[in-house]
């Protein structure tokens, strides 16, 4: 049975380029550096890793599904674009707000607020 989500990995081609963005610029953080090609953040019940010697078959630039919630879409949008990130509209749902962006290497996210009762 599975109870959970250990981790997502997003392959990079520069693991400390990509952690710096993901630290400096969407706020991640602590990190915890295994090693130059595997870094995870801690997010609480999980983690996200960025991998520059990724499974067969994954290529940087083609990873997405990952949605980093916050408690700012907009301001986190701000820091994207001060960034230089890809980066799009604020979008409002009935179940969230959300906006969605790309890292250095091309990799999809969603930035995400549940609302209230949601």
């Amino acid at each position: 049975m599975i109870n959970g989500v250990a981790f997502t990995a997003y392959a990079v081609r520069d693991v400390p380029r990509a952690a710096a963005f993901y630290r400096d610029v969407l706020g991640l953080g602590p990190e915890n550096a295994f090693n130059a090609e595997y870094v995870e953040f801690d997010l609480g019940a999980t983690c996200f890793a960025l991998d520059a010697s990724p499974p067969p078959g994954i290529a940087p630039g083609t990873c997405s599904g990952v949605a980093f919630e916050t408690d700012d879409v907009a301001g986190a949008r701000s820091r994207l674009l001060a960034g230089g990130a890809d980066v799009s509209d604020v979008y409002e749902f009935p179940t969230c707000t959300v906006c969605f962006a790309k890292d250095p290497d091309g990799n999809a996210f969603t930035v995400h607020k549940k609302k209230p009762g949601a």
